[in-house]
């Protein structure tokens, strides 16, 4: 067996967890009206954002859960019973004559997605220290990868009918897994496992016992705003380029698919000669710097072209979140990174339900007509000031680990 496989697998898993995602965008104000057919268009959003709300929390409330069960029981069970619960989840969603049992497709797909966790631990388990940041930014750029494809597969199956998308998701998480039946090995021994608890399962008790590692704390905070910074993208991407400079849905996902790709160049490749050159300390503190002016000229652009130009570069400042994973991971005791994981997953998904209340509503309001200052890009003015408060936070660590 080719050592490689289980890095493929790995690089699958969260490939199939993001193109859930991003699949549903494409189909879903059209399945959602199938369902709901007396609905409006505006009715059946407010359904589709209640249904990626409810992806989100399951992600917040199951990520801990899913990190500790690994911690005792292994990395490689829980990916494949995972990958096989999304596979029911699509094949429910797929099936749904009504609108109740979308939304539990939904909820299962939320929970089978929230082991992304399981997947980095597996990466931190099997990397040596020096090679973690690098082997992150492979997570991040599968996550780039099936965030380009997922609205692709969702907008060409939908020629073949709206429940197409659901059944070839389903079909290659089920492929998937059993690729990973085959060639993943266990990479937890025995002496690092540890036993499960309750206690640090659910998402505050898991905090609670990650919290006792005192150095991660204000990494913590530094990767509570990064997460809400960035999640200004999903939450109003779409509305903001529609309303600001009348996008059209095609080039939305000409937009989304460039953000993606971008996303792959610089996690795939550029994150390992950033590790190698600067280091990891280094590495975050240019990904946040790059961050900074990117959303602020994002918020002020006045020309639809420029914007499409900046793109890459916001893909570009993503290149500190694995270094920043590296070394909150190194850290803890190898017996806990699932656990970490974990709390950086719920961290991760609790950041995006605010993002999508706040950053939301912030755009209505600034948007509107009798608004006393007329700026549809606040948002991400908001996500600039918070990218600057995690670089403050982070500039002021002493971090003699790091070169």
């Amino acid at each position: 067996m080719k050592p490689k496989l289980p890095i493929v697998f790995i690089v699958m898993t969260v490939v199939i967890d993001a193109m859930g995602i991003g699949l549903i965008i494409p189909v879903m104000p059209q399945l959602l009206l199938e369902v709901l057919p007396t609905a409006t268009l505006g009715q059946a959003a407010i359904w589709g954002g209640v249904m990626a709300m409810l992806f989100s929390l399951m992600q917040f409330l199951f990520g801990p859960m899913l990190g500790s069960l690994s911690d005792q029981y292994g990395r490689k069970p829980l990916l494949l019973v995972t990958l096989v619960m999304m596979t029911i989840g699509y094949l429910i969603m797929a099936l749904a004559g009504g609108i109740w049992l979308l939304l539990f497709g939904r909820i299962i797909g939320g929970i089978s997605s929230a082991t992304q966790s399981t997947a980095t631990a597996y990466i931190a388990d099997i990397s040596k220290p020096e090679e973690k940041a690098g082997n992150f930014g492979l997570i991040s750029a599968g996550f780039g990868i099936g965030f380009v494809l997922g609205p692709l597969l969702g907008g060409a199956l939908v020629e073949f009918g709206t429940r197409a998308p659901f059944y070839a998701a389903g079909l290659l998480a089920l492929a998937n897994a059993l690729f990973g039946a085959v060639v993943l090995r266990e990479s937890l021994t025995a002496s690092n496992r540890r036993a499960f608890e309750w206690r640090r399962a659910n998402p505050l008790g898991a905090f609670r016992y990650i919290g006792q590692f005192k150095d991660l704390i204000p990494l913590l905070w530094v990767s509570f705003c990064f997460y809400i910074s960035v999640a200004v993208y999903p939450a109003i991407w779409v509305y903001y380029t529609t309303e600001r400079f009348g996008w059209s849905p095609g080039l939305i996902g000409v937009s989304l698919a460039v953000y993606g790709g971008s996303t792959v160049l610089v996690q795939a490749v550029l994150i390992r000669l950033a590790n190698r050159y600067l280091g990891d300390n280094k590495t975050v503190k240019l990904g946040l710097i790059i961050q900074i002016p990117t959303l602020t000229m994002i918020a002020l652009v006045g020309d639809g072209t420029l914007l499409l130009a900046l793109t890459p570069l916001a893909a570009l400042g993503s290149i500190g979140t694995p270094a920043l994973q590296a070394i909150m991971s190194r850290a803890v005791g190898t017996e806990s990174q699932g656990a970490l994981l974990g709390v950086l997953a719920s961290l991760n998904a609790f950041a995006t339900m605010i993002a999508l209340i706040g950053m939301t509503q912030i755009f209505a309001y600034f948007s509107r007509g009798d608004a006393l200052l007329y700026l549809p890009g606040a948002p991400f003015l908001l996500s600039a000031l918070l990218m600057a408060l995690g670089l403050g936070l982070f500039w002021r660590l002493r971090l003699s680990a790091q070169a």
